[in-house]
């Protein structure tokens, strides 16, 4: 991990600039149809043009065989240890829709899904419906009385919400020592909230009785009848970008999630629009105004968790497409990275690395011919953990000053 008071100490101020581009759930496996992987099936001819006038190679988010969730994933590309500084998704979901998170509050992140007539959930994401859908729903949710509590929830995008628990004047306190109501799979009955520790009982009590009397109430809905919550956290404390790395960040990401994680080590965060290309164009209009510039890029990890192949390739293809924009910027260091791997085989997120390139004038470069597993894997920056890949932009940006005489 990136040791936060050595580079405290060695960080300067520059007028250099950095773009970290994450690419969500980039890396994949060769998938058994095509025996190749989707960064191998794309159409990449401006990507391969930036691997071969870089230096690549592979990242790992956690360790090896540990496959991260989003959170974790990107804590540890920016630097954080994801292991230390373990959060969860809930406040993520909460903050990047800008909901009151005050002290005492539980946040959960929530999906609807469908349920079949058995009870059994037959589509985690409810066909991914239509983020014109999801405010009735939600407002259904809002009505629902509780105990003790208040039960507030925001829509997000498409199948995704956000919850906020809230105790009520007076009452005890809430816990997040909460298991997750979402079984992670289809063909299982949504689970009932335990507490994992003997302070959670009440909250999980409140939780079961509003998950009952929420699922009643969308229950006529189609396909969205039901719903699972995970991720129970309150908001933590962690380090600010700002004071560690000396950097003034800006977060260009549309999804809350990513959002919200930003807005916890202390970017900018602004309006980012529906597309690649408008987020470009905001990184363009904020130049002046930041060193650091996170890109968001979510349809690749969107395809992987489909397990649609061909999503994913034509995810990959449109960045492609796009990235001549960014590289009009003209960034210092430029950094192409995901947080984590979603082979379409696997359909979910994985332990398997994750390729990543730097571009600046400092690296060697032609080791590699393309941007892909197998020539990320022959690249001269070998296999590193994520959290070493801050440190790495600093230092070609010319941000850290020698370490001893």
């Amino acid at each position: 991990m990136a040791d936060f008071g050595l580079i405290k100490s060695l960080a300067r101020k520059t007028d250099t600039k950095i773009v970290m581009l994450v690419m969500d759930g980039l890396g994949g496996i060769p998938h058994p149809e095509t025996l190749r992987t989707e960064l191998e099936a794309a159409e990449t001819h401006n990507l391969d043009r930036l691997a071969r006038a870089s230096q690549c190679g592979l990242s790992l988010p956690v360790a090896h065989g540990i496959t991260p969730g989003s959170g974790p994933g990107h804590l540890a590309l920016f630097g954080y240890d994801p292991i230390h500084y373990l959060i969860g998704r809930g406040i993520l979901e909460a903050l990047g829709l800008d909901m009151d998170v005050r002290a005492g509050d539980v946040a959960a992140r929530g999906n609807f899904c469908t349920l079949g007539p058995d009870g059994l959930i037959t589509d985690r994401r409810a066909g991914r419906i239509s983020s014109d859908v999801t405010p009735g729903l939600t407002e259904r949710l809002n009505r629902v009385s509780l105990r003790q509590a208040q039960a507030i929830a925001r829509p997000g995008r498409e199948h995704r919400f956000a919850l906020l628990l809230r105790p009520a004047e007076g009452g005890p306190p809430l816990s997040h020592a909460l298991t997750d109501s979402d079984p992670q799979r289809e063909g299982l009955a949504p689970l009932p909230v335990t507490a994992t520790e003997p302070w959670g009982e009440h909250t999980a009590e409140i939780l079961n009785a509003f998950l009952d009397r929420a699922t009643a109430a969308i229950a006529n809905q189609h396909p969205a009848n039901g719903l699972v919550l995970r991720g129970f956290s309150t908001r933590p404390d962690l380090p600010q970008m700002a004071d560690v790395y000396g950097l003034t960040p800006i977060a260009i990401a549309p999804y809350p999630m990513y959002r919200g994680l930003a807005k916890l080590v202390g970017m900018n965060v602004v309006e980012a629009g529906d597309s690649i290309d408008d987020q470009i164009e905001t990184a363009r209009r904020h130049w002046d105004e930041h060193d650091f510039f996170f890109i968001h890029y979510k349809s690749t990890d969107s395809g992987g968790e489909d397990g649609d192949y061909d999503a994913k390739v034509e995810a990959i293809n449109r960045l492609d497409r796009s990235l001549p924009a960014l590289l009009d910027l003209d960034p210092d260091v430029l950094i192409v990275a995901g947080d984590h791997s979603t082979p379409t085989a696997l359909a979910e997120h994985s332990w398997h690395p994750v390729p990543i390139l730097i571009k600046s004038r400092h690296v060697a470069r032609g080791f590699t011919e393309a941007f892909s597993e197998r020539e990320c894997l022959r690249g001269m920056l070998g296999t590193i953990s994520a959290t070493d890949i801050m440190p790495l932009a600093l230092a070609n940006a010319g941000k850290l000053d020698k370490f001893g005489a």
